[in-house]
């Protein structure tokens, strides 16, 4: 277990190995890298430590929370931004979120609810902060050598060998822009949202936002409310869940009928009632009939989009055509003229400091084949966790993710034939989905329902422990 410093780092109390290609390396023997300290990179370092292990954490930034600490450079996160899962769905299931707090917590609570979580544990004392990871390179002997500086590249690199690997440095940091026709000479304001922080930014102007995931929506709400002309662009049709049914969370309910094995049919028609009960034909607001059935694209939970494009606030579109100097011209024909134009388009996955054929995907792609959305195939002391995008909170699955990375690692010195079963169950599961039927869009690479996945990670532990 690394010992601790007084400036709250891990100290690197192993000598250095021979250098390789000219570079020291410091050899941290059993050692496992966590690389990030957001939500899953703390899950996993508190999951490693106490499986046994000695662990270093490296994050880039100067405190914990990843996405969720909007002080963070890379953090998505803007001023009104709630979780769109419920708080009970949400937590880890070893270190629940207080009571009195919301069904939707704000992202100040939930950066809270990190730096207690990490507190708790006693995590800090293993985290390298302000250190980002320049390279991770396999070595002989299913170890990898892992070589770190100061975030912004200043000062010397360091690399240390250790004996796995888990990459934990999200995946909503990387914005996916488009690219459209005349974009270039656009003289109006062009940002991608994960550059939006506040209100001001929109406040009495005319803006179009583009794309109609969770944070499309809410950017479009808070545009309908600030701005002083607001168009919402989207692809296709989709459904809009509000947040709230008979009296619950929306999640909460879904999360009752997949526990009781409702058919997916049947979930779907109840869906489909209570949109009839409530809301009525959303295409004549305006918006376009979506061309796929309800759960086969990841669930928009907004109650106020709807309600502002019944007030006029927003005015849905179809997708752009192209740029014109001082105008967008749609797929309709018609022409529009903003002056701010929000791309919320997502994002794409990165893994700036791995080979990317290492995680067995192109670096065009940026899309890993892996098994559980975590496991390498050939790869057995590297694992990727958070990977997901699912139909509730993320959180839960990371913590057995994790659980599970560590368990094979005991596993590996312990019970060798175990572990070398895991691993070609690993080679052949890889690629397997969790989702059932969805749109199939870069959106949903990651999409896993809840339910599902979690009880593939039970059968995946119980195979791995089984006598």
């Amino acid at each position: 277990m690394s010992s601790s410093t007084d400036h709250g780092r891990p100290e690197h109390e192993t000598a250095p190995a021979p250098p390789a290609g000219g570079r020291a390396i410091s050899d941290r023997g059993d050692t496992v890298c966590v690389i990030g300290a957001g939500a899953s990179g703390l899950a996993a370092l508190k999951n490693l430590r106490e499986h046994g292990f000695g662990v270093d954490c490296y994050e880039r930034e100067t405190g914990v929370g990843g996405a969720w600490n909007w002080r963070h450079d890379r953090s998505p996160v803007y001023a009104s931004t709630h979780l769109i899962s419920s708080r009970p769905l949400t937590q880890f299931p070893d270190f629940p979120m207080p009571d009195d707090w919301p069904d939707y917590p704000h992202h100040a609570q939930l950066l809270s609810y990190f730096e207690r979580y990490a507190d708790h544990f006693d995590l800090r004392s293993h985290i390298w902060f302000g250190t980002e990871v320049v390279r991770v390179e396999p070595v002989d002997g299913d170890r990898w050598d892992v070589t770190t500086r100061s975030t912004g590249g200043y000062g010397p690199e360091r690399t240390s060998r250790y004996a796995a690997v888990l990459v934990a440095n999200g995946h909503n940091w990387s914005p996916n822009l488009p690219g459209y026709e005349g974009l270039e000479q656009f003289r109006g304001e062009v940002m991608h949202s994960s550059s939006y922080k506040d209100a001001t930014q929109l406040r009495g102007k005319r803006v179009l936002v583009v794309g109609a995931g969770n944070t499309g929506c809410d950017l479009a709400v808070e545009a309908a409310q600030q701005a002083a002309q607001c168009w919402h662009s989207t692809r296709r049709g989709y459904w809009y869940a509000p947040k709230y049914a008979f009296g619950r969370p929306i999640d909460q309910v879904n999360d009752t009928l997949l526990r009781l094995r409702v058919p997916l049919r049947m979930r779907q028609w109840l869906y489909h009632r209570m949109l009839r009960l409530t809301v009525g034909d959303l295409t004549r607001f305006g918006l376009p009939r979506p061309d796929h059935r309800v759960y086969e694209t990841h669930p928009i939970a907004n109650s106020q989009l709807v309600h502002y494009v019944g007030h006029g606030r927003i005015t849905p579109v179809p997708d752009v055509a192209r740029f014109h100097s001082t105008a967008v011209e749609l797929t309709d024909g018609r022409r529009i003229e903003p002056e701010l134009v929000v791309f919320a388009t997502g994002y794409l996955p990165r893994f700036e400091f791995l080979d990317p054929t290492v995680l067995g995907g192109t670096e065009a792609e940026g899309r890993p084949r892996l098994w559980l959305n975590a496991f390498v195939p050939g790869r057995p002391t590297l694992a990727v966790a958070g990977l997901v995008q699912s139909d509730s909170g993320v959180f839960p699955l990371t913590h057995w993710q994790t659980v599970l990375f560590a368990r094979l690692l005991k596993l590996r010195s312990e019970r060798p034939d175990r572990a070398e079963a895991f691993a070609a169950r690993v080679r052949a599961g890889a690629g397997q989905r969790y989702a059932g039927r969805v749109v199939p869009t870069s959106r949903h690479w990651f999409e896993v329902a809840h339910v599902d996945y979690l009880r593939a990670l039970q059968r995946a532990l119980h195979e791995l422990e089984a006598k």
